[in-house]
C-alpha cells in the first residue's frame, strides 16, 4: 500500500511508502531527519511553490482520489475570516510592539470535535475574555485576545507511529488527520473537510455570541473565585475583582455609544489562530486580496519547532502570506539560523508581521533567552516577544501520566519579563494551554491539584492544560508581574 504525502500528488519515497502488515514508520518525521537544501532564490512565491521542498510531519494517504476530492473543495469553500481582520490584527501587534498593548493567546492544546458545543465554546470564550479583562484592567493596558480555537485540530509529534498490543498502528495526530480510538488512526483526508466544518461553525458562534450581551462578559462580582484557598490571595483577587465592576458600571453609565455598537467593536477583537501544519489544508485556506495572498482559514498562524528547517516547505509557504506569523524557538534554537529564518518570512522587516514565541521551561530561560534577544537586537530585526510557558514544562508522574506544574508555568512567565526587562526587550505577550472546563491535567494552584488527581477528569488527547480555574488564577498572578512591566 502506497500512502501519499499531502498535497504532493505522487507516491512518497520508497522509504515512506510501506505495507500496511509490515512498518508504518516513516523516517520523514524524525526531529533529526536531514532538511534538503534545495535552492529558494530566484523562486518566485505562490501558495503552492511550498510543494517542491522537503517537507515534515504531513499526513500519509492511501486514497488519491478521495484526497484530489477533498482538496477541490477546500480550494472552492468561502474563506473563514476576512482579511481585513488580518491587517486589524497586524495594526494591534504593532502596538505590541511599541509596549502599548498586550497578547492573551490561549486554548486547546488539540481541539476535539466532540469539544463543538454551544456550552464548551462560549465557556472558552468566556474564559479568555475575563483573564483578558483581568489583566489588562490591573495593569492599565490594551489586550489582544487570540484563541487557540477554530483551527486547531492537527498536531505535530516526535514519532510518526507507536505500539498499541503488538501491533504498530499510527500515532493520535489530530481530529483533522485521524481519531484517537485504535481502529481510527489510519489518515483520513475526509477529515480535514470536517475541521473546516467545524471551524467554520465555531466561528460563527463566536461571532454571534460577541454581537450579544455575552460581550459584557457579565458582572464580575458573580465571578466565583472559591476555588482560591490561600485567604491572602483570595482577598488580593477579590480586591481586583470589584476594582473591575467599578470601573465597568461607571463606563455604563457615562458612554455616550449604545450597546449595540460597544457590543460590534468588541467583536472584532477576538482572534483566531492555530499551528500551520498540514501545508495543503493551508495553500487551500490561501487566497488572493488587493494583490495579496492572506491565509483566511485564521487570523494567525505560527510554525512548530519540528517544522521550522530554513529550507523547508513550512518556511517557504509562510513567507508569503500577510498574516502575522508565530515561530516557535526553544533550547535547540541556533541564534544565527534563527536571523535567516526571520529575514525568510519577513524581509521586509515589517513591526507586527513576527511573533517570537519562546518555549524553555522554568529555570532554563536565564540560560537560553539572552542569547537570542541579543542575537536579534543585533540583527536589528522587528518582532513580537511572546512566552509559552506551557512546553518547557512538561513532565510525567511516577505513574506515567503526562503533566505540568502550575508553579513552574507561572515561573517561566515571571522570569521572562525580568530577562527582557534586564536586555532592554517588551515581553510583548504569553500564550498558554488551557482548558474552560473542570478538567485535572495540570498540578498546582490553589485549587490544590495533585498527581494522585489526574485520573479525576483527564481529558486531553495530546497534552495537558491548564484548567479554567488555574486559568484565571494564571491572570490574577499575572496583574503585578505586568504592571510593573508596564510602567
Amino acid at each position: 500500500v502506497h500512502f501519499l504525502h499531502l498535497g504532493l500528488g505522487t507516491p512518497a519515497p520508497d522509504r515512506v511508502s510501506v505495507a500496511m502488515t509490515t512498518r508504518l514508520y516513516s523516517e520523514r518525521d524524525d526531529d533529526d531527519f536531514p532538511i534538503s537544501k534545495a535552492p529558494r532564490a530566484g523562486l518566485k512565491w505562490t501558495p503552492a511553490t511550498w510543494r517542491k521542498l522537503e517537507i515534515k510531519q504531513q499526513p500519509y494517504y492511501k486514497d488519491q482520489v478521495a484526497l484530489e476530492r477533498v482538496m477541490t473543495k477546500l480550494h472552492a469553500l468561502p474563506p473563514l475570516v476576512h482579511a481585513d481582520e488580518i491587517v486589524e490584527l497586524r495594526r494591534q501587534l504593532v502596538e505590541v510592539s511599541e509596549r502599548r498593548r498586550f497578547i492573551l493567546q490561549g486554548g486547546d492544546c488539540a481541539e476535539r470535535f466532540q469539544d463543538c458545543t454551544a456550552s464548551r465554546v462560549q465557556n472558552k470564550i468566556k474564559m479568555l475574555m475575563q483573564m483578558a479583562l483581568v489583566l489588562g484592567w490591573g495593569a492599565r493596558i490594551p489586550i489582544t485576545r487570540i484563541g487557540r480555537i477554530a483551527g486547531q485540530y492537527h498536531k505535530p509529534r516526535s514519532k510518526a507511529t507507536e505500539m498499541i498490543d503488538g501491533q504498530e498502528i499510527f500515532v493520535y495526530k489530530g481530529d483533522a488527520i485521524n481519531g484517537i480510538d485504535h481502529e481510527d488512526r489510519e489518515h483520513d483526508p475526509k477529515r480535514l473537510e470536517e475541521g473546516y466544518y467545524h471551524a467554520a461553525t465555531t466561528l460563527n458562534y463566536v461571532r454571534g455570541l460577541l454581537r450579544t450581551e455575552f460581550a459584557e462578559i457579565g458582572c464580575p462580582r458573580t465571578w466565583d473565585l472559591e476555588f482560591v484557598k490561600d485567604e491572602e490571595a483570595k482577598a488580593k483577587y477579590d480586591e481586583v475583582v470589584h476594582e473591575i465592576a467599578d470601573a465597568l458600571e461607571f463606563r455604563r453609565a457615562c458612554r455616550k455609544v449604545g450597546a449595540a455598537k460597544e457590543r460590534e467593536a468588541l467583536a472584532s477583537e477576538i482572534f483566531t489562530s492555530h499551528e500551520g501544519l498540514v501545508l495543503g489544508y493551508e495553500e487551500a485556506m490561501t487566497r488572493p486580496h488587493m494583490g495579496k495572498y492572506y491565509n483566511l482559514g485564521a487570523h494567525f498562524v505560527w510554525i512548530g519547532d519540528r517544522t521550522r528547517q530554513i529550507d523547508g516547505a513550512h518556511i517557504e509557504y509562510f513567507r508569503g502570506i500577510q498574516n502575522p506569523i508565530g515561530v516557535k524557538c526553544g533550547p535547540t534554537t541556533i541564534p544565527a539560523e534563527l536571523i535567516e529564518l526571520l529575514k525568510v518570512v519577513n524581509p521586509n522587516n515589517e513591526a507586527g508581521k513576527v511573533v517570537l514565541i519562546t518555549r524553555f521551561g522554568a529555570g532554563k530561560v536565564a540560560n537560553h533567552l539572552p542569547r537570542i534577544i541579543q542575537a536579534v537586537e543585533k540583527a536589528g530585526l522587528e518582532v513580537v516577544w511572546q512566552c509559552d510557558p506551557m512546553h518547557g514544562n512538561t513532565f510525567s508522574t511516577e505513574t506515567g501520566v503526562k503533566t505540568r506544574d502550575y508553579a513552574a508555568i507561572l515561573s517561566e512567565v515571571e522570569e521572562c519579563f525580568e530577562v527582557h526587562a534586564e536586555a532592554g526587550t517588551w515581553l510583548g505577550g504569553v500564550h498558554f494551554e488551557m482548558s474552560a472546563e473542570d478538567v485535572t491535567e495540570c498540578v498546582g494552584g490553589s485549587c490544590k491539584l495533585a498527581a494522585a488527581d489526574l485520573s479525576e477528569n483527564y481529558e486531553s488527547f495530546c497534552d495537558p492544560r491548564l484548567n479554567w480555574q488555574q486559568s484565571i488564577e494564571m491572570a490574577f498572578s499575572l496583574v503585578e508581574t505586568l504592571k510593573k512591566h508596564t510602567a
